[in-house]
């Protein structure tokens, strides 16, 4: 499950998805209930969103990258195979396979179904020691970000452009040591990126860079870590969120406004929150959990009302609920939930409540295997992983039948 939670010093790249949590799919560092913090200035009304009947939808279609490996590793664990990350507008698919050294490096998919592999320059190659590149964003222009790391397990962010130029970035204050340095890993449609660097001391604080190159770090008020969400956090507006590790070790959501103002939030209810995707309205999206330790998602507007999002059939066990990883720009959510098994199927939400669940084929029915949604792109496409019955991750594409907002009504 694509949890991004704090254990900064165990940043690697075969967390990929997780690269701030240190666990793959493990149950974040949750202590005792808490209370918003003292920066949070919100509505405290929520809404809940109706639950009408779930539609299962059409199969998704799987890919592999050709030269990804087809077994699994214990040095890249459950994150062994073809993962992608982010889908543009065009249908270009971005994100990271391992090869049979379990090497990482990073892949474009065309929407014709062709591939591209690339390493960034000064990317770490060396077999069987899971160092590499990893594409996390595309925009509609065809610019890429992510990160690599070098042989000193040190990281660097990047920006390919669609020529497949090679920008690297790294801020002066970033640690030089191992599971240190400067990550990107959004980039908006005017080419403006949001990410994180990690100094010397291990924390990690938030990082804007413009299009013409720049930069600008920040930190929420009195926080030990902040850190830009990935893949779809920063819109065309200049508006970024994320999320921060208070020193009470509980994350809080977080919204920067384009001026640079912070504001820090947690959705009613909230035990621990972490945002996960912005639309170009300024709803944001993410998920929390709460004193029972079931995950719920939740839609926070522009002016801070909420909505919180539950799947009818998800399990509501302690650690597990539904989670949704991104919303595009009709509203429609898109994200992961668990079954009384504790496997993982995809779903995607409509503005209007409606629900349409799936599963990508190849999908393992173990517990922590099953579907694993990244992102939707304008058109409502769904893109990321799935994961087998031997724990291999396969990339998948889903395009749904109905409209970008699957407004139909179910049968």
């Amino acid at each position: 499950m694509k949890k991004l939670f704090f254990e900064l010093i165990a940043i690697n790249v075969v967390l990929a998805q997780a690269a701030v949590a240190g666990v793959p799919s493990g149950v974040p560092k949750f202590s005792q209930s808490s209370k918003p913090s003292a920066n949070t200035s919100e509505a405290v009304s929520a809404s809940v969103a109706l639950l009408p009947p779930v539609r299962r939808a059409g199969d998704p279609v799987t890919f592999d990258y050709p030269d990804a490996t087809k077994e699994t590793s214990p040095i890249c664990a459950t994150y062994c195979g073809t993962i992608p990350f982010d889908n543009n507008s065009d249908g270009t698919i971005v994100g990271f396979y391992t090869d049979p050294n379990v090497v990482p490096h990073a892949f474009l998919r065309k929407p014709d179904g062709q591939f591209i592999s690339f390493d960034a320059p000064g990317a770490g190659l060396g077999a069987q020691l899971n160092e590499g590149t990893v594409a996390y964003g595309v925009n509609d222009r065809g610019a890429i970000v992510g990160e690599f790391q070098d042989e000193k397990l040190t990281y660097h962010a990047f920006i390919r452009d669609p020529d497949g130029k090679f920008t690297v970035v790294n801020w002066p204050d970033a640690g030089d040591g191992a599971n240190m340095g400067t990550v990107l890993w959004t980039i908006n449609r005017e080419g403006d990126t949001g990410g994180y660097y990690v100094d010397s001391t291990g924390a990690a604080h938030g990082l804007l860079r413009l299009s013409k190159g720049e930069t600008t770090t920040f930190d929420a008020p009195g926080v030990v870590d902040t850190v830009v969400c990935p893949e779809t956090c920063l819109n065309t507006r200049g508006v970024l969120t994320g999320y921060i590790l208070d020193s009470e070790n509980h994350n809080h959501g977080f919204v920067r406004d384009a001026e640079g103002s912070i504001t820090v939030f947690d959705p009613p209810g909230a035990v621990d929150t972490i945002a996960a995707s912005i639309n170009e309205e300024g709803v944001i999206m993410g998920y929390f959990v709460d004193t029972l330790g079931q995950y719920y998602g939740f839609l926070r507007s522009a002016e801070g009302a909420y909505t919180r999002i539950a799947v009818p059939t998800e399990s509501n066990a302690a650690g597990e609920g539904a989670s949704p990883f991104s919303i595009n720009s009709s509203g429609t959510v898109v994200g992961e939930y668990f079954d009384s098994r504790s496997v993982t199927h995809g779903f995607s939400r409509a503005p209007s409540g409606f629900y349409v669940a799936f599963d990508a084929p190849k999908a393992g029915t173990a517990a922590g295997q099953g579907t694993h949604p990244a992102t939707n792109n304008a058109s409502g496409a769904v893109t990321g992983s799935v994961i087998d019955d031997i724990n291999l991750n396969h990339g998948f594409l889903w395009e749904p039948e109905c409209s970008s907002t699957l407004t139909s009504e179910p049968d």
